[in-house]
């Protein structure tokens, strides 16, 4: 499975586009979990490099919850014995960070 396809591409908003908006308002475009981890990234905005790396904000539930910046390549890097150990919930809906922190998504 691709973790980020060309609709969830156009729908990022660009890095810090929304960073004067209320943390709890923002909306989550992509949920991304471990297979083998209670990991989470719930990805708010995102923004191709020249590299054709996508760097992310988001928040970051792993071993604390937290507000920060991670890679697609970062997630595509993720292994266990060979297989792909990240992948995006296709069934998320459409969330605020608000939801998460509040637990009606998770």
């Amino acid at each position: 499975m691709k973790l980020v396809t060309k609709e969830i591409e156009r729908k990022l908003p660009a890095l810090y586009s929304t960073e004067k908006m209320p943390e709890r308002e923002k909306k989550i475009v992509a949920k991304f979990f471990s297979l083998r981890s209670d990991w989470t990234w719930y990805a708010v905005e995102g923004q191709r490099q020249p590299d054709g790396d996508i760097v992310f904000y988001g928040l970051v539930n792993g071993f604390d919850r937290e507000y920060g910046y991670f890679t697609l390549r970062e997630l595509e890097s993720v292994r266990f014995f060979g297989i792909p150990g990240i992948e995006r919930d296709m069934y998320f809906g459409s969330h605020t960070i608000g939801d998460v922190l509040d637990g009606i998504a998770s």
